[in-house]
């Protein structure tokens, strides 16, 4: 009687002898391997500013709200234009590029909600999450949100304002109207540009403080008129200095400084309300920054 052998385990393969001659043959790997044909690279802010101008492009919102600022800057302007061109005004060697400060008072408030909307709507749609796990790096994100807006503002309004400009010039000129110096135009053109990116900055900054879109819209926007609106009602000889603070340092008073068509006599003057706007968008990107570290997403 044969003796029983014991089973085999599963977990034993059968060992089949080698062929005479034969080299022998190197174990299998546990887990099959895959080499993937993109090469890996360290990340850097050129790839954070390509995914967020990809962004940005994309959405519907960019389209709409800059195509409503590009009609009211253009339109108001032109309109602006026509009707005092029409009235056959003596414009006395006024500059005729200050006409341009309406439409784009108006159009401050497309830049603002594109800004809030550029940070905030991703909280809201929980995109932000996906976002810092393809960059970590938060404060890289905020920063190339920051840069691509900045620049995408900034061109579309030195561009809206230029043409502005021109059309104004080539239609009040026979009207006694002043030939704008080089450093007017600069201020007319690229100086308030910049003011109003930056602004829009400094909304975006609020959106990613505040996480929320119209919360963030409505402290933007009493930022803008409340300080004006307040001083038009303060009647009292006892805060007189407070209200002419407020008029000097509201942001339609600021814009009109570009314009030298300031709307109190003394306060910001020349590129200083550039420099204002510069510290406080500066000031609200570093809280923003901060809160942006502590918090969950």
């Amino acid at each position: 009687m044969s003796t029983p052998q014991p089973p085999m385990p599963h977990s034993a393969a059968p060992q089949w002898p080698a062929a005479p001659g034969a080299a022998p043959s190197a174990p299998a790997p546990a887990y099959p391997t895959y080499t993937s044909p993109i090469p890996v690279v360290r990340t850097h802010l050129g790839h954070a500013l390509a995914s967020e101008w990809t962004k940005i492009k994309s959405v519907r919102s960019t389209l709409w709200t800059l195509g409503v600022l590009v009609a009211l800057v253009i339109g108001i302007g032109l309109l602006t234009g026509m009707v005092i061109a029409g009235s056959d005004p003596d414009l006395g060697g006024e500059s005729p590029l200050s006409l341009g400060f309406f439409g784009l008072l108006l159009g401050s408030m497309c830049l603002i909600t594109l800004g809030v909307l550029t940070t905030a709507s991703e909280y809201g749609t929980g995109m932000i999450r996906t976002t810092m796990v393809a960059c970590p790096s938060r404060g890289r994100v905020l920063a190339a949100k920051a840069l691509v807006f900045f620049l995408v503002a900034f061109v579309v309004t030195v561009a809206c304002a230029s043409v502005v400009g021109l059309v104004h010039v080539s239609l009040l000129e026979e009207y006694n109207a002043a030939e704008p110096s080089a450093e007017e135009w600069l201020k007319g053109t690229v100086g308030v540009s910049l003011y109003l990116a930056l602004l829009g900055t400094l909304s975006l900054a609020v959106g990613s403080i505040v996480r929320h879109s119209a919360g963030a819209i409505t402290v933007m926007i009493a930022l803008v008129l409340a300080p004006l609106v307040i001083a038009m009602f303060m009647f009292s000889p006892s805060l007189e200095d407070v209200q002419e603070a407020l008029f000097e340092y509201s942001i339609p008073n600021q814009m009109s400084v570009f314009y030298s068509t300031s709307l109190s006599q003394s306060g910001p003057s020349g590129w200083d309300p550039l420099w204002i706007m510069l510290v406080v968008t500066g000031a609200a990107l570093a809280l923003a920054f901060t809160l942006l570290r502590k918090r969950d997403v």
